[in-house]
């Protein structure tokens, strides 16, 4: 490690302070102090006296320099206590920070060395504590003290800017003596001893522009009138020295980046003092024309401008506005252009910033002006004509080919183009107009009716013959005026009513004529036709305002008698020529009600009540129609338990049945008591078919009433005959030689036993509810013994029966 000059020089006088501590440092050391002696008392009285002197340390605060490199260990000092009397008896020991490591104590001596390099920016100052002991019984002599062994610095470490290098900004223009920054270094010598750390701050690079307080650091503008524009950014070098800048002192700098920031010093201008733009007349109002710009070396609001016309001619015809991002004059239309009029504009522009600056208005005004010669060209323009609307008007029912009006344009250009006229049509429209293809003469194409359509707009394109693609366009509104073509005449829409008891001279009502004409064709008159008889009813008379009233004849009209009256009347109009109609009014003989509480009737017919000529009251109707609804209600009810009782039971229930025909009988029986309809015994007992389909039952009481059986199938009617089970297979065979039927098999079921049994059926479906007494039971003599019971059963209800038959 490199050793300062200073370091080399203060080395024999650090060794001379040491060696002056060795001779004399007992002198400084703290004073002996003696003890009271401690006195033991005796019973005897004697007292013994032991003497103990106070043991102290002999050493002082210690001192070391960092960086030490020579080739012995640096002596620090040493340790000595009073009991050492220099035999060899006292121990000396050493502990704490860097003991044995860093510091090794001599422990019959008490010196203390260093055995490396130490560095005071590492660690200041180091903690130990000495002990002296007995070498022989390792008691000890003296407390355990603590003591501090501080590194003494030297100038080991130069200044530095931890933070650089460094930015800073500055206005252009700025005044000497502006702050620009301050810097700011840092050392890591000890600032308490010597100069090590003193630090004097000088510039390197950037005089004469800028300089820098040595003691403080702040760096200041030196030079005035530093305009941005011709250099906006310099790079400052700035030293730091310690040992207060003098020779031997380490040394750090940096660098700061300075920027002059804008003010608005520069005013705007404008390239050229003249511009020359061209612009066809055709350009559109409002549309942009052209634009301008001027410079300014200033930047963001300082170069901000706004742009004005000066001249009034230029500003009556132009107009300019300021584009902020681009900061340019757009220059628009306020007027349509004509170049046959006038060829050429010139405007006076003026541009003029809008952030001023007062601290540099002594270098003049921040503006400036330029002239702008605006060429109109010349453009082929469409025809132009003579007005900006046409109102026209012609006469309905007017033959066709009358002229309506004419219209006029021209060529604007100097060629003076001839022009032709047409009409725009819709197809969609009927063309009731044409126009001269030359002239611009309008007439019509068909006689038009007033009451159709009344007013008619049209559309007029005009074009130049030498350019037909410039067309012109104007709208024509054309009147249809009135004629007296159409008669007046009495709406018959409603009726007229006429009380019953109406009088005779009252006005029944007031009419009032229609006429599609307008009311240019005078006033109206009113009279009954001269060709028909005096109506004895009603009369007519004309109130001279447009009106008639209906007047009564007579009084007592009577609906009864006469409901409806006809009255004819004739209506005249005054135009020229005088056009009349015939119009015949219906008048009704109403029962007319009087107004609520006043004595004015509210002509309104009463329908009479259709059973008032019946003679039934309000009651008597309301009966029967009460009767009519009980009626209405037993029909209805009749027809839904019909409805319910002609339902049946499907013959096939089964869900898995999923046979493609259904076969329907609408054959409905009796139900369990009807054993008449159908005898079903024969098909169980033929040989009692014939015997019980001629039964009769004549019931007690009911005499003249016979109760029979139905007609009876034919093939039952053989029974008697033949037997029933050549029957049944006959019928099979039928079946299966049927090739209409069904084509799935079926099960059939019959319920037939066959002949040869000795006791015949004994199902009782075929019996009656009352036997017979001409049956009689001594046949059942030779029945087995349930027979005999049966029997029995049988007599006992038959004595029953007829007891309660019996009268």
């Amino acid at each position: 490690m490199r050793i300062p000059a200073t370091t080399a020089c203060l080395c024999p006088l650090l060794i001379c302070l040491c060696f002056i501590q060795k001779s004399y440092g007992t002198s400084q050391l703290r004073p002996n102090v003696r003890a009271p002696s401690n006195q033991t008392k005796h019973p005897d009285g004697e007292t013994d006296v032991h003497h103990r002197p106070k043991r102290g340390w002999i050493w002082n605060q210690f001192f070391v320099l960092e960086e030490h490199i020579g080739p012995e260990a640096q002596h620090v000092g040493k340790l000595h206590s009073n009991s050492d009397k220099g035999d060899g008896s006292v121990r000396y020991l050493l502990t704490g920070e860097g003991a044995g490591t860093i510091f090794v104590i001599n422990e019959v001596t008490g010196d203390i060395h260093a055995s490396k390099s130490l560095d005071r920016e590492k660690k200041g100052h180091y903690v130990l504590h000495a002990q002296a002991i007995d070498r022989y019984t390792n008691r000890s002599l003296e407390p355990e003290s603590e003591f501090i062994i501080k590194v003494q610095d030297v100038n080991d470490n130069a200044p530095k800017f931890p933070d650089g290098p460094f930015a800073a900004a500055v206005p252009e223009m700025a005044d000497v003596g502006t702050s620009v920054f301050q810097l700011t270094a840092t050392d890591a010598d000890d600032p308490t001893y010597g100069n090590s750390a003193k630090i004097v701050y000088s510039i390197l690079q950037g005089q004469p522009y800028f300089s820098v307080d040595p003691k403080t650091g702040v760096i200041r503008t030196a030079l005035s009138n530093m305009d941005r524009e011709a250099r906006e950014r310099y790079s400052v070098v700035v030293q730091a020295k310690d040992m207060a800048g003098s020779v031997g002192g380490l040394s750090g700098s940096t660098t700061i980046n300075v920027t002059l920031t804008d003010v608005n010093d520069n005013p705007p201008k404008f390239p050229q003092k003249n511009y020359q733009l061209y612009v066809p007349e055709s350009a559109q109002i409002g549309q942009s024309v052209g634009k301008i710009k001027a410079n300014d070396e200033d930047l963001g609001v300082n170069a901000e401008m706004r742009y004005s016309i000066t001249n009034a001619e230029g500003k009556a015809m132009f107009s300019i506005t300021t584009d902020t991002d681009q900061r340019e004059g757009i220059i628009s239309l306020r007027l349509p252009l004509n170049y046959e009029k006038r060829k050429v504009h010139t405007l006076h522009i003026e541009g003029v910033n809008t952030h001023l600056d007062p601290r540099f208005s002594h270098l003049g005004t921040f503006k400036d002006t330029t002239t702008l010669r605006i060429i109109i060209g010349d453009v082929d323009e469409p025809p132009v004509f003579s007005i900006d609307y046409y109102i026209m008007d012609v006469y309905e029912n007017s033959p066709v080919g009358t002229e309506v009006g004419t219209v006029m344009a021209q060529d604007p250009d100097s060629t003076k183009s001839p022009v032709r006229y047409f009409i725009d049509h819709n197809e969609e429209e009927q063309v009731y107009f044409t126009i001269g293809l030359n002239n611009g003469v309008i007439k019509t194409t068909r006689s038009l009716d007033r009451e159709d359509v009344a007013w008619h707009n049209i559309t007029v394109m005009a074009s130049e013959v030498d350019n037909p693609s410039l067309v012109s366009h104007i709208p024509i509104t054309i009147q249809v005026l009135d004629v007296n073509d159409n008669a007046p005449y009495i709406a018959r829409d409603d009726e007229i009513i006429v009380c019953e008891t109406s009088r005779a001279g009252q006005v029944i009502q007031t009419v009032r004529p229609s006429d599609k004409d307008n009311f240019a064709n005078g006033r109206f008159s009113f009279a009954l036709p001269i060709d028909l008889p005096i109506n004895p009813n009603f009369t007519l008379m004309d109130n001279e305002d447009n009106t008639a009233s209906i007047v009564a004849r007579r009084r007592q009209f009577s609906q009864s008698e006469q409901d409806l009256y006809q009255l004819p009347v004739v209506v005249r109009d005054g135009g020229e020529p005088v056009l009349s109609s015939t119009s015949t009014l219906n008048l009704r003989v109403c029962v007319c009600q009087r107004g609520g509480g006043g004595s004015s009737r509210v002509k309104a017919c009463r329908v009479p009540a259709f059973l008032s000529t019946a003679g039934l009251s309000t009651g008597a109707f309301i009966a029967i129609l009460l009767c009519i609804i009980i009626l209405l209600a037993i029909v209805v009810l009749f027809v839904i338990l019909r409805s319910k009782k002609g339902k049946k039971e499907p013959l096939i229930i089964s869900e898995e049945d999923v046979r493609e025909n259904v076969v329907t009988y609408d054959d409905e029986g009796g139900g369990e008591e009807d054993t008449e309809a159908f005898d079903i015994a024969a098909l169980r007992n033929p040989a009692g078919a014939e015997r019980r389909r001629l039964r009769r039952e004549v019931r007690p009481g009911t005499e003249g009433w016979l109760v029979a059986c139905g007609p009876q199938s034919p093939s039952l009617v053989l029974l008697d005959t033949e037997d029933m089970h050549h029957v049944i297979r006959q019928k099979v065979v039928e079946a299966d030689r049927d090739t209409s039927g069904p084509p799935y098999d079926s099960l059939q079921t019959y319920s037939y036993e066959g002949r040869g049994s000795l006791t015949g059926s004994v199902s009782s479906l075929g019996l009656a509810q009352v036997l017979p007494p001409e049956i009689s039971y001594s046949d059942l003599e030779d029945w087995e013994p349930e027979g005999h019971t049966l029997s029995r059963l049988f007599e006992t209800e038959l004595s029953e029966t007829e007891q309660t038959i019996a009268p």
